[in-house]
């Protein structure tokens, strides 16, 4: 799973840059084009999580780029960009399909949340998953075993959705820290091992996350 990896398509190449040069240093990895057609050749070759797509684009105009996206099935998320600050080119834009819409000029910690929370949104996973008598409701932040209700802190419950929401794939601790803390969190902290003893007592018998030797954790 890794990092964050992000295109960005803006045809500022200074605005673009910048961009770029932050979502690094908020821990991402990071592409950056500056026409509509380069981002469809990108996004054809690479798997992004998320598209930061500016609307007003050379070459393919980001509404073109927007529905192309969509159209492929392809799981990426896309948040446009927009000079526009009015509601009918909002709704246009949402229309189309993006993910997530931004008005230009923005807060650059706003356009650094967004993005977050849209990699975080998985994809085809429904928002109740079950596994065995565990149900974890991702929408209503609610968890509960044999249909008891588990008081969750809001760390150990996402610790617990994510792995719900693997399909049994085995998450590693530093992409648990990176997903349910984030980057400014020092790598070699042992708080993924403590809330996972807490979250692990919390869930009672039999035990239901299994720890992987030298690779994680899974369901």
């Amino acid at each position: 799973m890794g990092r964050m990896r992000v295109l960005v398509v803006e045809d500022h190449v200074t605005l673009a840059e910048r961009i770029a040069e932050g979502l690094r240093d908020a821990g991402m990895a990071v592409d950056v084009v500056h026409d509509g057609g380069a981002a469809l050749e990108s996004a054809t070759t690479v798997t992004y999580d998320v598209i930061v797509l500016d609307r007003d684009l050379p070459v393919v105009h980001g509404d073109a780029v927007c529905r192309t996206l969509v159209a492929s099935g392809a799981p990426t998320r896309i948040l446009m960009l927009t000079a526009a600050t009015e509601v009918d080119d909002r709704v246009a834009g949402l229309d189309l399909g993006a993910d997530d819409y931004l008005g230009k000029p923005f807060a650059f910690y706003e356009l650094v949340a967004r993005i977050r929370a849209l990699g975080r949104r998985e994809p085809s996973t429904p928002p109740i998953v079950r596994v065995g008598d565990l149900s974890v409701d991702r929408a209503r932040h609610r968890a509960t075993r044999a249909d008891q209700l588990l008081y969750l802190t809001r760390k150990e419950f996402g610790i617990l959705e994510l792995l719900a929401s693997s399909d049994g794939r085995v998450i590693s601790a530093e992409e648990l820290l990176e997903r349910v803390w984030d980057s400014t969190i020092d790598p070699f902290s042992n708080i993924v091992s403590v809330t996972m003893a807490r979250l692990r007592r919390k869930l009672g018998e039999p035990p239901l996350i299994v720890t992987v030797t030298g690779k994680g954790y899974r369901l």
